[in-house]
């Protein structure tokens, strides 16, 4: 047993999401949303060398000392997983721990809009799920893949930083990828997925040029493509996936974009009314030729009337979702204001509250 092992064990005993542990402050977790202090001593040089070396192989603690930086998955036997993050900061060395839960839940388990379960029976294109970090967009995408696992037989190829859930194969046959180990970048495992007969490829994260690149012209070319992004919104997920091409490219992309683009899920989550969990909130935007029409021609705020009109079809604003939970009483009214698009709907009753 690992030295770290009992920090994880009083993270997991809070229901705690995150560890944080940084020299000269105490271990610290972050429970339903919130930062808290373990009831420990200050991490000193000393101490946290010994928790961060011990858990990691000597390659990857190699390269963190040279590089400043690791990414990583690490099993506390069979009780729980945690993505890793070490890093430098002003005080000396510091690292984050993510908590990965063991079972892949369910669409349903997570409450999300059932429309989001029509994303596994596509057979190609591109399916963006996004949110800022700590919004569970690994998680609703493991309930899609584990879906498409449990109902048909297809190839599937995740690209991950670290690898977060590890699927069993079912109907379908799972290849997990991770960067830095398997394979040296994101655009690389995409690169290389287009010569493995594959029909499903799920990226952790699209973060520059080439991977979205990559990943769009494999959505227009006959595969199913999973990516992910930090944005909150439909709107800004079209506008950031367009932005990062060189302006010649854009009227390119955007006509591919138009063609391959099949669905955006926008995540984030919101503390409960009582303070004793989150919940998640959904903005849903599903392909039409008003939709694609809009992209191609570069008039992407007209994408929010596209989903009003759409609510039919389960289209779905995030601030219609906040309303929804609001109403129920399942959130406070100074939560809905804060994380709100249009804060004025939500003003007078935050005040009131």
């Amino acid at each position: 047993m690992a030295k770290i092992d009992e920090l994880f064990d009083a993270m997991l005993a809070e229901n705690g999401s995150d560890l944080h542990l940084a020299e000269g402050q105490p271990p610290k977790i972050r429970r339903h949303g919130l930062l808290m202090v373990l009831d420990q001593p200050l991490l000193t040089a000393e101490t946290i060398r010994t928790y961060l070396e011990e858990i990691c192989t000597r390659e990857r603690w190699q390269h963190f000392l040279a590089c400043g930086d690791a990414d990583f998955a690490y099993a506390l036997g069979d009780k729980a997983r945690f993505r890793a993050n070490y890093f430098y900061q002003a005080h000396g060395m510091g690292a984050v721990f993510r908590t990965i839960p063991s079972k892949i839940k369910t669409v349903d388990e997570l409450n999300l809009p059932p429309v989001v379960k029509t994303f596994s029976l596509l057979r190609s294109g591109l399916v963006l799920v996004t949110g800022p970090t700590g919004s569970g967009k690994s998680t609703t995408l493991a309930a899609i893949i584990d879906l498409i696992n449990e109902t048909s037989a297809r190839h599937i190829v995740t690209i991950e930083e670290p690898i977060e859930f590890v699927h069993p194969n079912k109907k379908s046959t799972i290849c997990h990828r991770e960067v830095g180990t398997d394979v040296n970048s994101f655009a690389d495992g995409l690169r290389t997925a287009g010569r493995q007969d594959c029909d499903v490829i799920l990226v952790g994260e699209m973060r520059d040029f080439e991977t979205i690149s990559l990943a769009i012209s494999a959505a227009t070319t006959g595969t199913l493509v999973f990516g992910t992004l930090h944005t909150n919104s439909a709107v800004k997920t079209v506008d950031r996936m367009i932005d990062v091409f060189p302006a010649g490219q854009q009227p390119q992309i955007r006509t591919m974009l138009a063609d391959c683009l099949k669905g955006v899920c926008a995540q984030i989550l919101l503390r409960t009314a009582d303070g004793r969990g989150r919940i998640a909130c959904n903005e849903l935007l599903l392909p039409s030729s008003a939709l694609s029409n809009s992209i191609r021609e570069g008039k992407t705020p007209n994408i929010r009337n596209i989903i009003q009109a759409g609510r039919g079809e389960g289209m779905q604003l995030m601030d219609d979702a906040i309303q929804k939970v609001l109403t129920e009483q399942r959130i406070t009214a100074e939560e809905a204001y804060m994380k709100a698009t249009d804060k004025s709907r939500f003003g007078k009753s935050a005040v009131k509250a």
